[in-house]
């Protein structure tokens, strides 16, 4: 139990590195910063350590990033409901396509519709130039990219065998 436990951890904190590094890959959209491997780490969580570890590794994916200059507090919506939605869709269905239509309405409509919030609150935008939905198409684009690059990942993974080898050694 703790020898798996110790890997799940292991691989989280890569994942979370994999994250922190694949930030400074990002684009503005909409006055957000869309970082796809944000997601692509978070589907890769959802199948391999399950919802919680993907939530955890979101976290402190975000807070690094925040730390170091590399996000803004919308990386903690953005990518925290999305990390939960698809670990637990991947946790109840086992299916790729459910688990990154999980990610992708995780992270743009409920990320998207709480970082409205944040962005008033602790942000200082005002309220009045920004929409309540404003949030939902760039972190639909993101999030749309990094599902993308996972599920090439992901398909390849399952295809040569790997993926189940993967999934064994972590469970």
């Amino acid at each position: 139990m703790t020898k798996t436990n110790t890997k799940k951890l292991a691989v989280a904190s890569v994942f979370c590195a994999v994250a922190v590094v694949g930030s400074l890959f990002s684009f503005p959209v909409f006055g957000s910063k869309c970082a796809p491997v944000q997601h692509m780490v978070n589907i890769l969580c959802a199948v391999l350590l399950g919802p919680w570890y993907g939530l955890g590794t979101a976290f402190c994916a975000s807070l690094i990033r925040n730390l170091l200059g590399l996000g803004s507090l919308l990386a903690f919506p953005g990518s925290m409901f999305g990390a939960l939605v698809c670990g637990a869709v991947y946790c109840r269905t086992k299916h790729v396509f459910a688990t990154l239509l999980g990610e992708v309405f995780g992270t743009a409509v409920l990320g998207g519709l709480c970082a409205y919030p944040v962005a008033v609150l602790c942000m200082g935008q005002s309220a009045a130039g920004l929409a309540f939905y404003a949030y939902i198409v760039p972190f639909l684009i993101s999030t749309a990219g990094g599902a993308m690059i996972s599920a090439v990942l992901i398909y390849s993974l399952k295809e040569t065998g790997i993926l189940h080898t993967m999934q064994a050694s972590l469970s």
